[in-house]
């Protein structure tokens, strides 16, 4: 059988090369036309092998297809091996040539092998020591082809992931108690066999792999007494099987009142119940079940936390039409009742849709004594009409942080931080328990969208995106959303749904975007630190954030560049925009080495000299690992009213 495999080397002249001959479709070479030079692959990274094995295959199919077999996320470790399958029906004997690209687009790995007539799967055996997002294209000599595309995912591509393995940069720390963990999500897939939507484990194993902890858990009063009240027994209700294992931490949602219970005679969002006391007795129940169940099932987790509300806003899908006194009442009896039977309660609102939501209405309910209620505070962390590829969260600047300007995520939060600190108590922990990136505003999934550039600047944004909600004081936030869904701007998924064009609800077959293995490298290299803030005096288009690892342990500094200029769905995604900053990692006068990761969590060395490190920043995150947490006492401004948890 004759064979050409080959990883590719550094030089951007020969990925020139190997870029012009090995274009699978005329889409895909613009695509890469634009972005080949922008980052270099080293040779020593992904490869694979001649084809180890060959079998027939089921006659009717595409005339290519391509697929990495896993435990159905597609994700695999890091210099572990794993196969790569493909499958032809070529019409006569003929060549495959296929090659693997990276985020950034740039071939990491190419080759070509003899084909026989007919259907029949060919397995390589891949390894990579290089973490990341990776799209595996392919074609025939004489057939030409192209992947078909898969549901939201376009054709052209089949895609894979490299878990970053950041251990020997970042040790795995002790956390005193669960609740420090920093990442959630939304959104499920139902990945081991025989499973479908929705019964079994959603969550594992791909939240594991993604190193996301927290996830929703309903305890509404409409879902638990819809029809009449006393039907929730506390003692009696049984914790969800997959939760049982004590590793994905609760959020336990409050929100909704039952037809019963409400003034409309239906269930709704929209106002008070007609009987408070009712609530606050059902709200006590809630509690006692979930003191029960966290010392059961959670002994390492010191709190139990509830959010009250979801989305109130006027224009959503749940809009409050009540009065704000009853608003307030409602919250007085959710409190009342929680804490009545949970002593280590934690009830949180308002839950708004944005950041500046949130800011508004505490501004308007604060004075009427809505803190008193609230143990903590729930955003979503949307800050523009359309978070998107294209609207950034440092699209829109407001230096006076007043969190009255649309699109200013840094200055929204900073505008939340200091109504926190007028209205709750010291000290009160921040979530921000949804917050996606779509694609751009009139986009919709299709056989050529989203391209390899799209799929770049999503990823870079959801990164950036939670990266400044915890730099500016969030203590943990949430990641919206797992797979790409149906009802909702298109491409709010980390994954590809790979069955229905518009996407699904709990999906059986997903492949990863770029943005999932961004996700998988900021929890590693991010969870199980605290926020020390943006870091002070940075020029213009300059963004760094500070976090330190628990125990006194290393200092993370995440830093990017960002040029409106310079991005946008109209001037293109400009991956090879690089500024450099000087970053003081340790005291004047000390030379010595600090590590840097990659959005995908790959590690380099830099060397500092009198204690600066020279950076080269892009547009996507760098990550820097340094030890002397002194040096940046008087170097970032702490969210106001933030305490380490």
């Amino acid at each position: 059988m004759r064979s050409i495999i080959r990883s590719v080397p550094g030089r951007a002249t020969a990925r020139a090369v190997l870029f012009a001959a090995l274009c699978v479709s005329a889409v895909e070479c613009q695509a890469a036309a634009a972005q080949v030079d922008t980052k270099a692959s080293d040779g020593k990274g992904l490869r694979c092998s001649a084809p180890s094995s060959q079998a027939s295959a089921a006659s009717a199919g595409d005339l290519i297809e391509a697929d990495t077999p896993s435990d159905g996320t597609r994700l695999f470790a890091a210099s572990k091996p794993f196969a790569l399958v493909f499958t032809t029906r070529a019409p006569q004997n003929d060549t495959l040539i296929w090659q693997i690209r990276d985020t950034w687009n740039v071939v990491r790995a190419s080759g070509r092998f003899s084909v026989a007539a007919g259907a029949m799967s060919w397995t390589l055996n891949c390894a990579s020591p290089i973490a990341g997002y990776f799209a595996v294209s392919a074609s025939l000599e004489r057939a030409q082809g192209e992947l078909s595309s898969r549901g939201t995912r376009p054709a052209g591509i089949a895609t894979f992931g490299v878990l970053p393995d950041t251990a020997a940069t970042l040790p795995a720390v002790r956390f005193p108690y669960e609740d420090l963990h920093r990442f959630g999500g939304q959104g499920t897939a139902y990945l081991a066999p025989g499973q479908h939507c929705c019964d079994g484990d959603g969550y594992r194993p791909v939240y594991t792999a993604l190193g996301l902890t927290w996830i929703n858990d309903n305890r509404n009063w409409y879902m638990e007494e819809p029809d009449k009240p006393g039907t929730f027994d506390p003692a009696t209700k049984q914790l969800t099987p997959y939760l049982q294992r004590g590793d994905l931490l609760r959020l336990i949602q409050l929100d909704g009142i039952p037809k019963w219970a409400s003034t409309t005679g239906k269930q709704t969002h929209s106002y008070a119940p007609t009987s408070l006391a009712q609530m606050k007795e059902y709200m006590a129940k809630v509690g006692a079940e979930s003191n029960r169940v966290r010392t059961t099932y959670f002994p390492k987790q010191r709190d139990n936390y509830y959010q009250v509300t979801w989305e109130p806003d006027a224009d959503g899908g749940l809009p409050w039409r009540d009065s704000d006194a009853n608003f307030v009442a409602m919250y007085k009896a959710v409190w009342e009742g929680i804490h009545q039977t949970d002593p280590q309660a934690v009830v949180m609102g308002l839950t708004y849709s944005s950041v500046q939501g949130n800011v508004t209405w505490m501004r308007r309910l604060g004075p009427l004594g809505i803190g008193r209620y609230m143990d903590g505070m729930t955003v979503h962390g949307y800050y523009d009409i359309g978070t998107t590829p294209s609207h950034p969260p440092e699209r829109v600047a407001d230096t006076r942080n007043q969190g009255t300007v649309s699109g200013a995520l840094a200055a929204s939060m900073r505008a939340l931080r200091h109504e926190m600190r007028q209205y709750l108590k010291p000290g009160a922990p921040l979530f921000v328990t949804e917050t996606g990136i779509s694609y751009d505003i009139g986009e919709s999934y299709g056989k050529r969208y989203p391209g390899a550039d799209v799929l770049y600047a999503q990823a870079a944004v959801v990164a950036r995106t939670h990266l400044i909600l915890l730099g500016e004081g969030a203590d943990m936030t949430y990641v919206f959303y797992l797979a790409d869904m149906p009802d909702a701007a298109p491409g709010y998924g980390i994954f590809f749904e790979l069955e229905h064009a518009k996407g699904a609800y709990g999906p059986s077959r997903i492949s990863p975007k770029p943005a999932a293995l961004a996700v998988a490298a900021m929890t590693r290299i991010v969870d199980g630190t605290s926020t020390l803030g943006p870091l002070k005096a940075l020029p213009n288009g300059v963004h760094a954030y500070a976090f330190r690892r628990l125990g006194g342990g290393k200092i993370v500094t995440a830093l990017w560049t960002h040029d409106n200029d310079k991005w946008s769905a109209k001037t293109g995604f400009n991956a090879g925009q690089s500024v450099e900053y000087r970053l003081r990692v340790d005291a004047p006068g000390t030379s010595g080495e600090v590590t840097t990761l990659d959005m995908m969590g790959n590690a380099a060395a830099v060397p500092y000299r009198d204690g600066v490190a020279t950076l080269k920043l892009s547009p996507t995150p760098l990550y820097v690992v340094s030890s002397n947490a002194d040096v940046f006492k008087d170097a970032v401004t702490t969210p106001e009213g933030y305490v380490a948890r």
